[in-house]
């Protein structure tokens, strides 16, 4: 393993700041919703702000580890173990991002629409989705337990690397081709929930601008209700989602098809990879003043 102190000290920085951060974020809204008034919403945040943890843990500290060429302390189970985190960690944040979005439509949706039929009123339902969640990605990912191996185990040459440490063994066509497909549709559905739900809040926002003009005008006072906070919090979060797993898509499928030593430019996809995990928690405490003052109090 080359020595990279630079890579290194990113790594950290990143993955200590998005832990602190999302930490932040889960026991405030831990808090919140055990002290308050129960609103899925939070534990839904919660979930997420774990998710990232699990993420930043699995996958940056990882390649923390790798830049600074430490001794290889991993052996073929924490390799199996590390590595399926991370791919399951990466699909419940697709997940869980989809089903906030989801849920926050439905919350600011119009109280005789049928989308409130469709509302989780007990956090039992919420519980139960994160929980059908799991199982999902647990299940998509369940290939990586057979074909991830530690380095001292095999001839690198040979195979394909996953980071620092760990490689992937060689794998049937067929076995991957139907765990991508599995992958492609799990994320083409939750990402078109995510849009669908996405469009139709800024359809509601806008009709609540023009309502909060018309009331300007007539010189009446009106207050944004919390539940319109945050909505347009959620659609700044989402449109990080989107930025951030667009270019790592976009910036992978470039390098894979054009640069033949891909690994010298591995770097960039995994700070991407991560990107998401570290932001989300910040905009998160900057937009929600309940979570600013938790954080205080904390």
């Amino acid at each position: 393993m080359v020595l990279d102190p630079v890579k290194g000290t990113v790594f950290l920085c990143l993955t200590g700041l998005g832990t602190v951060g999302n930490s932040l974020v889960f026991v405030s809204y831990m808090h919140m919703f055990q002290s308050t008034e129960q609103k899925p919403i939070h534990l839904i945040l919660a979930h997420l702000a774990f998710t990232n943890i699990i993420m930043l843990f699995s996958k940056g500290i990882r390649r923390t580890i790798g830049a600074f060429n430490f001794d290889n302390f991993l052996d073929d189970t924490s390799c199996k173990v590390a590595v399926y985190l991370a791919r399951v960690s990466r699909g419940l944040s697709i997940c869980t991002s989809s089903l906030l979005t989801v849920v926050q439509a439905i919350t600011i949706s119009p109280r005789h629409s049928m989308c409130q039929r469709l509302k989780l009123k007990t956090p039992q339902h919420i519980l139960s989705s994160l929980l059908c969640l799991w199982i999902l990605n647990s299940l998509i990912s369940m290939n990586l337990l057979s074909y991830v191996k530690n380095v001292n185990r095999v001839n690198i040459t040979q195979f394909r690397e996953d980071g620092d440490f760990c490689y992937f063994l060689p794998e049937s066509w067929i076995t991957r081709w139907i765990f991508l497909t599995l992958m492609v549709l799990r994320d083409a559905v939750f990402q078109g929930a995510m849009g669908g739900a996405s469009g139709y809040m800024v359809f509601l926002l806008h009709k609540h601008h023009q309502h909060v003009l018309y009331l300007q005008t007539s010189k009446l006072l009106y207050r944004t209700p919390p539940e319109l906070r945050a909505a347009q919090s959620v659609l700044l979060l989402m449109m990080c989602f989107i930025f951030f797993y667009w270019a790592d898509c976009f910036i992978s499928l470039f390098f894979t098809l054009t640069i033949e030593n891909y690994s010298t430019v591995l770097d960039v996809p995994e700070f991407l990879t991560i990107g998401y995990a570290v932001l989300s928690p910040f905009i998160l405490i900057h937009r929600d003043e309940h979570l600013i003052k938790c954080c205080h109090t904390q």
